[in-house]
Parts: C-alpha cells; sequence; structure tokens
C-alpha cells in the first residue's frame, strides 16, 4: 500500500504542460498565456470626455460661481463616434458626451450638472481646473508597452484588455482534452429507468461535470461494458482526441474488473493500493504514441469524486500551466464542529459542510452515499496517524469543485 502523497507525486512527476499554441481570444478564455502581449495601440486611443457636458477652455471659467456664472456660446456638438477633427478658440464651449474626442484646444469638461443645459449659449456655474473629465490618449495603455504577462490566467477582464489592445489572437496552454470512460455491464443511460441488477450511469456525468468544473474539456464516453477488447478499441479510439483519459470502475480485485485486467498487460499503466478512504484502489499511467495520462478510478461515485478532486484535478492543473493556489494545494483550514472517528492508517477524506470556519459532517459517510455528497462543500482531511477527532480539532478542507465561492 502506497500513501495518498506518494500516488499524487508520481501523477506530478508523469504529467506535462500541453503544448501551447494560437487561439482567438475568446476561445482563449480560462487558458494561461504562454508568452508576453504587447498592445498594438494606445488606450484610450484618443483624448475623450468623461462626461456628458461642455468642453471649455479652464481659462475660459475659472471665475466661475453659482452667484455668479460664466456664459458662453455653444459653436458644435460632439457625440461618441464622431470621426471628425474639430478645435475649440477661446471663448467658445462645444456640448460633448461621455467617450466623444476632445477638440483641439479645449482642456476641460464641465459636467452638465453643472450647467443650465444651454444649447445655444450655456451658464457654467462652476469652475473646472485644466485636465477635469477628461481621459488622456495612452494614459491606460500606451502602445508597445507589456499589458499581460506570460502565466495570466484569461478571464473576461483580461479579454476585455487583449481586444480593446488590439489582440486578436493569443499563444496560450490550452485547455485539457479529458475523454471520460465509464464501464459496467449494469449501466444504463441517465433518463432510462434501470432494471433489477442495472445502476444509472451517473458517475461519468458525475466526472464530465467535475472536469468542467476545473477548467479543462469533457468528451463523456459512457457504459462501456466488461468486454476487454471492447473496452481496448474504445481507450485507443479515444486517444486521437485526448490528452487525458479517466476511467472509472473495473479497478479493485473482482473477477469481472475488466479496466485493470486490460490495462496491466499493457504494462504502463500501474496499480495500487492507496491509503485512503475513500477511494483506495487507483490506477495511473500513460497510452499510446503521446503518452496520454490514464486514470483509472474507483466505481463507486464518492470513491471516484473524491480521487478526482485529490488526484486529477492537481494533474489538469498543472497541464493547463495553472499553479496550485496555496500549499497544500487549494486546501483551507477549519475546525471540526462535532467529534467523530476515522480509521488509522488511512487518509480519510469527509465530506463536511463548512459553516464560516466550522466543518460538520454532511450526512453518511459510505462510498456509495449521493446525498451527502451532494450536500458537501468540502472534504475535511483527516490524516492516516489519526483514529479520533474531537470537536474544535483543526481541519484542512479541500473544497469541492463547483460549490458555491469555487
Amino acid at each position: 500500500m502506497i500513501s495518498v502523497e506518494q500516488h499524487l507525486d508520481r501523477i506530478l512527476n508523469t504529467v506535462k504542460v500541453i503544448r501551447p499554441f494560437e487561439l482567438g481570444v475568446l476561445d482563449a478564455q480560462g487558458c494561461i498565456l504562454a508568452a508576453d502581449v504587447e498592445a498594438r495601440g494606445s488606450l484610450p486611443g484618443f483624448t475623450n470626455s468623461a462626461m456628458d457636458g461642455y468642453a471649455v477652455h479652464a481659462a475660459d471659467i475659472a471665475t466661475a460661481t453659482a452667484e455668479d456664472p460664466v456664459v458662453l456660446p455653444v459653436v458644435n456638438d460632439i457625440a461618441a463616434g464622431n470621426t471628425q477633427a474639430l478645435s475649440l478658440a477661446q471663448g467658445q464651449t462645444m456640448r460633448i458626451m461621455t467617450g466623444a474626442p476632445m477638440p483641439h484646444g479645449a482642456d476641460a469638461v464641465v459636467p452638465v450638472e453643472a450647467t443650465d443645459g444651454g444649447v445655444v449659449r450655456v451658464a457654467i456655474r462652476e469652475r473646472r481646473l485644466a485636465g477635469a473629465h477628461v481621459r488622456e490618449a495612452g494614459e491606460d495603455v500606451e502602445a508597445g508597452n507589456v499589458v499581460l504577462r506570460r502565466g495570466t490566467l484569461l478571464g473576461p477582464g483580461q479579454i476585455a484588455l487583449l481586444a480593446a489592445a488590439g489582440i486578436a489572437r493569443v499563444r496560450v496552454v490550452p485547455r485539457p482534452r479529458v475523454v471520460v470512460v465509464s464501464t459496467g455491464d449494469e449501466l444504463v443511460e441517465v433518463g432510462r429507468t434501470p432494471g433489477f441488477g442495472q445502476i444509472v450511469d451517473s458517475n461519468s456525468v458525475m466526472l464530465t461535470a467535475a472536469v468542467t468544473a476545473v477548467g479543462a474539456t469533457p468528451f463523456r464516453v459512457g457504459g462501456v461494458p466488461d468486454d476487454a477488447r471492447t473496452l481496448m478499441d474504445t481507450l485507443e479510439g479515444q486517444l486521437v482526441r485526448a490528452d487525458v483519459i479517466i476511467t472509472t470502475g473495473g479497478v479493485s480485485m473482482g473477477a469481472f474488473d475488466t479496466v485493470k485486467e486490460v490495462l496491466s498487460r499493457v504494462g504502463t499503466v500501474q496499480f495500487d493500493k492507496v491509503a485512503m478512504r475513500p477511494g483506495m484502489p487507483q490506477g495511473f499511467g500513460v497510452l499510446g504514441e503521446e503518452q496520454v495520462p490514464v486514470f483509472t478510478l474507483p466505481g463507486n461515485p464518492v470513491s471516484a469524486l473524491v480521487s478526482f478532486h485529490v488526484f486529477v484535478a492537481p494533474a489538469l492543473r498543472a497541464m493547463a500551466g495553472r499553479p496550485e493556489p496555496s500549499y497544500p494545494p487549494g486546501y483551507v483550514p477549519a475546525v471540526a464542529a462535532e467529534p467523530f472517528t476515522s480509521v488509522p492508517g488511512k487518509m480519510e477524506f469527509v465530506r463536511v459542510v463548512l459553516d464560516d470556519d466550522r466543518a460538520r459532517l454532511a450526512g453518511g459517510q459510505g462510498s456509495h452515499m449521493l446525498g451527502a455528497l451532494a450536500a458537501a462543500d468540502a472534504l475535511a482531511v483527516v490524516p492516516a496517524d489519526v483514529a479520533e477527532v474531537a470537536a474544535g480539532d483543526e481541519l484542512m478542507c479541500l473544497p469541492l469543485l463547483g460549490r458555491e465561492g469555487q
């Protein structure tokens, strides 16, 4: 039997960052930049108004007050999107909209609220200094400057910056493509009523959702029967579109554990008993010329999802070039809200609900209990040398993917 840390280390020492390539900016959302990006244009690209109001020479309104306003003739209107170059003479003003280009010579904008709103002549009731409510060209970003660094995770804000800076395509580490394969003669497709001895294929649906939640791209292949040839053909056929393959079921010690039977013959997948509960039977290795990583997870649904969080999610983040947020990766501290026991000699992952920093049991802890799993929002980690947890004891908790706040 090996430890959780040993199994995870072997995985992380095997997987590699996916080869970067160029994507359009919208397709790159959720990816990590593989190279620095320089702005092709300045932001703003031209000096413009930050308010709806009147473009003025600040010197013309230096004495303006509510009691003694300065009255100026309005000689033009400038709308956002105006492409005509305009100039403003001393002693005049132009109505201007937010985002519209400033006329040459004007150095301030007086908001409508500080005037009587005139359209032929306007009474300005407050003075403004030069630069007031004016966005200078390049004040945000100058052309040629690095706007985003290699290693940046691209979210909506970063996508907006790239688009505004004239960047249509970027070099990124792509999201891993993950094929999820569930095995077992007993499986029926979601939506069908299972017969006696059959179960709904919830595992592949669950793991597909987990792959999406971690920021990778899933492909679901459900309900592969317990037949060695069919399974091998399925796996080989999926290699062309897979950066990772996940199987669930068929890895224990039973007579019909086909995944273990088939992949043991290949010789590139190692099967181990890992000192953890749930999720003891684990397999990991590579397949094909491209050395595609393969995770063989247990068939019990809770065991499969715990294994995904503990082993697969860190590997997918590493392959996507995403550093873990903390060490231990992704874990948060909490205290036990109630006492409970654990199995000595195995690291236990207990389904809990986090109330602020207090962790209370989510319900039954059996590896088949989906109700308790759905109620949980984290896994409390009990070390292998701990047999009893008392109320108030400190715990490290791994938040479950897709829960609120994740």
